[in-house]
């Protein structure tokens, strides 16, 4: 598990902006490549799972609903 994750969702974060789910992407896919950036050959690859994990991350903040909050 990436420590420098921060968890994104309520009660643990009410404001959380693009740039913040875009830093978590950034974090994990650093994290299970190993690379801090990637090299030129690399680059596209790597951000193309950047962009397909923040997609997904924001899609799944989008989607929990949080016990005791209000629609």
């Amino acid at each position: 598990m990436c420590r420098s994750i921060k968890t994104l969702r309520p009660p643990y974060a009410e404001q959380v902006t693009e740039q913040d789910v875009r830093a978590a992407a950034l974090q994990y896919v650093r994290k299970i490549s190993g690379f801090r950036a990637p090299a030129a050959h690399n680059a596209a690859a790597f951000e193309r799972a950047v962009d397909q994990v923040e997609r997904a991350t924001a899609e799944l903040l989008d989607s929990l609903q949080i016990r005791g909050s209000h629609p």
